[in-house]
C-alpha cells in the first residue's frame, strides 16, 4: 500500500473538556448561554441530558447550542437516575454540583465509568460536608449523593487532574469561604478561564486556584475552539509522512493543553502555528504541518498534564522515530477508559514494534517495520484513532474492535481520514 502525503485543510470538531462546561456552566448561569462549535460526541451529550433531567432547557442545533439557565440555585430533582454513559468529566464535575444541590441524586455510567476511580473526587467532597457514597462500595459508580451545605476547603491534590480540581471548585461555587486546590503539576486549566468569564472570581497562582463563592453566574456566548487532542491524530500523521502538508484550523493551543506540540518539536517536527488569537478566552490558532522524519525523546515530569490523552498517538509516533522514546510519570493511563499503558503496549507489539511497559509508561524503540493485528480498542476512543494512525502510517491497516467507540469525542473520525488518504 503506497502511503500518499496528506495535504490540504482539516477543521476538526469542537474540544471535548470545553463543550462540557460550557453545559455545566450556562445551566447554573443567568440566561441563556450560547455555544457555537459544540462537540456532538456521545460524551458531551451524555452531560446535556444529565442538564435536561435537573430541569434546565437545551436546544441542540448541531454544532449550536443554546442552554437556559436558571442561576446557581435552579436545578430540580431529577427523578432518575442520572446516566452518565462513558464519560468521566460528566461524573467526577457533576458530582461537585450535585453535592450542594438541596435533592439527592443517583450517578451511574457504562461499564469503563463503573470501574474507574471516583474515590479521588470523594474525599476532597466529604472533607467539604458532602455525602457521597460508591454503592457498589468499590470507590466506583454508582454513587449515591445526598446534598449538604458545604465548606470551602484547601486542598492539595495528590494527583494533577483537571477532574478532581474542577470537581472541588464547582462545589465551591455554593461552599461557606474560599474553596482552594493546590496540585502537583498545573492541569488543564480551562474550568478557572471559564468560571472567570461567567463571573466567579477565581485567583489562579502557579499549580493553585482559589475560587470566593459568587453571588450569581451570568449567560455568556462561546465559541469552543477545535480540540487539540483529536486534532493530535492527523497532526501526527502529517509530521511523519514525507511530502504532507497540512493545516488544521482553529484549534485550541491552551498552554495547559498544547504538550503534544512541544514534544513534537522537540523529536524534529515541522509545526508552525498561524493566525494566534484568543477566542472565548480560550488561545487559538491554525497548524500547519509539513511531513518530515522524529527521533526518539524522552516525556516525563511538569509535561504529563499537558498531554495525558495525547500519549496513545505519541507512542505510535514514537514507534516511527529514529531511537528510544521513554515515556514516564504517566501512571494516571492506567484509570483512563481503559488501561492505555497496557493496551498500548500489547497492540504496538503485535503490529511488530519493539515497546517496553513499565510501570508508568512505556520505552518504545523505533525503527522497525509494523504490520497488521487484530488490535482491542476496549472501547476506549483513544486507542482506535491511534492504532487508525498506526495502520496508515505503516500502509497495512489492522482490524480493530470496537472501532466506532471514536463516537464518543470524534463521531467523523474516520469519514475525515478517508478524506485526506484520498
Amino acid at each position: 500500500m503506497t502511503i500518499s502525503p496528506l495535504r490540504g485543510e482539516l477543521t476538526i470538531p469542537g474540544d471535548k473538556s470545553i463543550s462540557h462546561r460550557c453545559v455545566m456552566f450556562g445551566a447554573l448561569a443567568k440566561g441563556t448561554t450560547r455555544v457555537e462549535n459544540f462537540l456532538q460526541g456521545a460524551d458531551c451529550l451524555s452531560t446535556i441530558s444529565c442538564f435536561q433531567s435537573m430541569g434546565i432547557s437545551i436546544e441542540n442545533n448541531t454544532s449550536r447550542i443554546l442552554v437556559h439557565g436558571k442561576g446557581l440555585h435552579g436545578l430540580t430533582a431529577p427523578k432518575s437516575v442520572l446516566d452518565c454513559g462513558n464519560s468521566g468529566t460528566t461524573t467526577r464535575l457533576i458530582s461537585g454540583i450535585l453535592a450542594a444541590q438541596p435533592f439527592s441524586s443517583r450517578l451511574t455510567g457504562d461499564d469503563s465509568i463503573k470501574k474507574r476511580p471516583m474515590g479521588r473526587i470523594i474525599t476532597p467532597l466529604i472533607e467539604m460536608g458532602a455525602n457521597i457514597t460508591s454503592e457498589s462500595g468499590n470507590g466506583c459508580a454508582p454513587l449515591y449523593i445526598r446534598g449538604q451545605n458545604l465548606k470551602g476547603i484547601s486542598y492539595c491534590s495528590p494527583v494533577a487532574s483537571a477532574q478532581v480540581k474542577s470537581a472541588v471548585l464547582l462545589a465551591g461555587l455554593y461552599a461557606e469561604g474560599i474553596t482552594t486546590v493546590t496540585e502537583p503539576y498545573l492541569s488543564r486549566n480551562h474550568t478557572e478561564l471559564m468560571l472567570g468569564g461567567f463571573g466567579a472570581k477565581v485567583e489562579c497562582n502557579g499549580s493553585t486556584a482559589a475560587l470566593t463563592p459568587p453571588k450569581e453566574l451570568f449567560a455568556q456566548e462561546i465559541f469552543v475552539p477545535g480540540d487539540i487532542s483529536s486534532a493530535a491524530y492527523f497532526l501526527t500523521a502529517a509530521a511523519l509522512i514525507p511530502g504532507s502538508e497540512l493545516l488544521i484550523k482553529n484549534v485550541g493551543i491552551n498552554p495547559t493543553r498544547d504538550g503534544i506540540l512541544r514534544v513534537y518539536r522537540d523529536m524534529g517536527a515541522d509545526i508552525t502555528l498561524l493566525n494566534k488569537r484568543t477566542s472565548s478566552g480560550e488561545p487559538v490558532a491554525d497548524i500547519l504541518v509539513r511531513g518530515g522524519t522524529f527521533h526518539g525523546t524522552t516525556i516525563r515530569g511538569s509535561i504529563i498534564p499537558a498531554l495525558i490523552d495525547e500519549l496513545p498517538i505519541i507512542a505510535v509516533a514514537a514507534c516511527f522515530a529514529e531511537g528510544e522514546t521513554v515515556i514516564s510519570d504517566a501512571a494516571e493511563l492506567k484509570v483512563k477508559e481503559s488501561n492505555r499503558i497496557a493496551v498500548m503496549t500489547e497492540g504496538l507489539a503485535a503490529m511488530g514494534a519493539d515497546v517496553t511497559e513499565t510501570e508508568d509508561g512505556m520505552i518504545i524503540k523505533g525503527g522497525r517495520p509494523l504490520k497488521s493485528a487484530f488490535i482491542d480498542s476496549c472501547l476506549d476512543h483513544r486507542i482506535a484513532m491511534s492504532f487508525s494512525i498506526a495502520g496508515l502510517l505503516c500502509g497495512d491497516m489492522p482490524h480493530i474492535k470496537g472501532r466506532d467507540c471514536v463516537n464518543i469525542s470524534y463521531p467523523d473520525f474516520y469519514k475525515d481520514l478517508k478524506r485526506l488518504m484520498s
